[in-house]
């Protein structure tokens, strides 16, 4: 697993929490693997095009994440950090197959 692969979600009734860090104005949509937080926590990190302006890179952040792993927009919320690079997400679902399935997208990054 690349770098830093520790877990930024965990499954929770009904679904899965998530931690992202968001890098807006990112140049091209990504997922970039999981970094470690200053806290010392861990944060899926993720770029997007969008500009940070009226929930425009929220809104990227979301339809990105639903095309990863394969579950309508509607299916995630942002519960946290609306206005910051710092996020929590709840994904609906089945949780150990959507942990799994972000298992299998950062497994497949490149290394750092």
């Amino acid at each position: 697993m690349p770098q830093g692969a520790g877990k930024a979600w965990h499954a929770s009734p009904p679904g899965l929490l998530l931690a992202v860090r968001v890098t807006p104005k990112g140049g091209r949509d990504a997922i970039e693997g999981v970094i470690e937080l200053a806290d010392g926590g861990r944060a899926l990190k993720v770029r997007v095009r969008a500009v940070p302006s009226e929930g425009e890179a929220n809104a990227a952040l979301i339809a990105l994440l639903a095309r990863a792993l394969g579950v309508a927009p509607r299916a995630i919320a942002l519960v946290a950090g609306a206005n910051g690079r710092i996020k929590r997400l709840r994904i609906a679902g089945e949780g150990a197959a959507l942990a799994a399935r972000l298992d299998e997208l950062c497994a497949a990054l490149p290394a750092a």
